[in-house]
């Protein structure tokens, strides 16, 4: 069995992590960190784990994960899994951090929306956590920046297009919905349940930290710069992320043939689901799960293609992805560990 510790337990993407990997066939929790909750049972934190997860919480060990994991995710907040890692993998073990601080290739790009990087010899090793894109080199990686949850529910309905050269990459507009979870734990104003009930908003219109993610990746994909409008906001629900995409398409191209584009592209990869002809996604559908459904259209009036994804912010927008890098890490079937079905309602 893969022995796993989980750094940074206690906060939403780091509890969907425990989550997930107590059920997994092939990995065992050996070492849960907290700093708030050092030495209390995660059962006591989160009772709906209660006879599932008997760990107790500890303050961050280097020591401790070295003689007790193969593998560490890093579930904190951005600076901090740069200071870690380092050491880590001189230890021999397996990384995966999902936060922003090795998403990025170019340190200046990083550090311009972020802070100083001090791992920056790092960045050429670590390997862009986008398991439907990047498998193979996933495969051989020892560090992996995991995705954000908006680059996520973003690229994999446009990567296909923009590798196909099927769309102007000048058009790109990106508009994202995220559900209050995406925003951590930690106690906010602009989160309490009173300020987000009977409430939809854009916030950080045009410069939140998600939408350099999505260029860098879009123009490696393109081999050119491409820049894009990206807007996210805030709805009222706990989890679940919508994103609608609309770009001009460069060639006159049918739905149909774009929708068998779509699937062929991603034809074996099973955790994405291509909507029928006239049905599109719903954040009900995925809800707990580590799918990405995408459905589209074409707008004849305009040319315009409209891309419409669904994810669930905190699986296949964070922990779940976390756990199906680690497996294809590990040579494992990636779904292993992930086959929840969604809810019925």
């Amino acid at each position: 069995m893969t022995r796993v510790a989980v750094v940074g337990a206690t906060g939403y993407t780091g509890a969907e992590l425990v989550r997930i990997l107590s059920q997994h066939p092939k990995a065992t929790l050996t070492v849960i960190t907290s700093r708030q909750y050092a030495g209390v049972r995660f059962d006591a934190v989160f009772p709906h784990l209660r006879g599932s997860v008997d760990l107790v919480c500890e303050a961050v060990s280097p020591e401790r994960m070295d003689e007790h994991s193969d593998v560490v995710f890093l579930a904190l907040p951005h600076k901090l899994p740069m200071t870690y890692a380092p050491e880590l993998l001189k230890m021999g073990k397996k990384v995966i951090d999902l936060s922003a601080d090795f998403r990025f290739k170019n340190a200046q790009t990083y550090e311009s929306h972020y802070q100083p990087h001090f791992a920056k010899e790092l960045l050429q090793k670590a390997v862009y956590g986008l398991c439907e894109i990047y498998a193979r080199d996933i495969a051989q990686a020892s560090l992996i920046g995991n995705p954000g949850c908006y680059p996520t529910s973003a690229l994999l309905p446009l990567v296909p297009f923009v590798k196909e050269a099927l769309i102007d990459l000048k058009t790109i507009i990106v508009d994202s919905k995220s559900g209050v979870s995406g925003a951590g734990r930690s106690l906010s104003l602009a989160t309490h349940f009173c300020e987000v009930n009977e409430s939809h908003k854009a916030y950080k219109v045009a410069q939140h930290r998600h939408n350099p993610e999505i260029e860098e990746i879009l123009s490696a994909e393109a081999c050119r710069p491409v820049r894009i409008t990206f807007v996210p906001h805030l709805v009222p629900m706990t989890r679940g992320m919508l994103t609608t995409i609309y770009a001009d398409l460069s060639q006159p191209v049918s739905e149909g043939s774009l929708r068998e584009r779509l699937a062929a592209f991603y034809r074996g990869r099973p955790f994405i689901r291509i909507c029928p002809e006239g049905a599109m996604p719903d954040t009900a559908h995925v809800r707990g799960t580590n799918y990405c459904d995408i459905g589209l259209k074409v707008d004849g009036r305009t040319n315009r293609l409209i891309l419409v994804s669904v994810i669930d912010n905190l699986v296949k927008g964070a922990a779940g992805q976390a756990v199906q890098n680690m497996n294809i890490m590990l040579g494992f079937d990636e779904t292993t560990g992930l086959l929840t079905a969604p809810f019925p309602i």
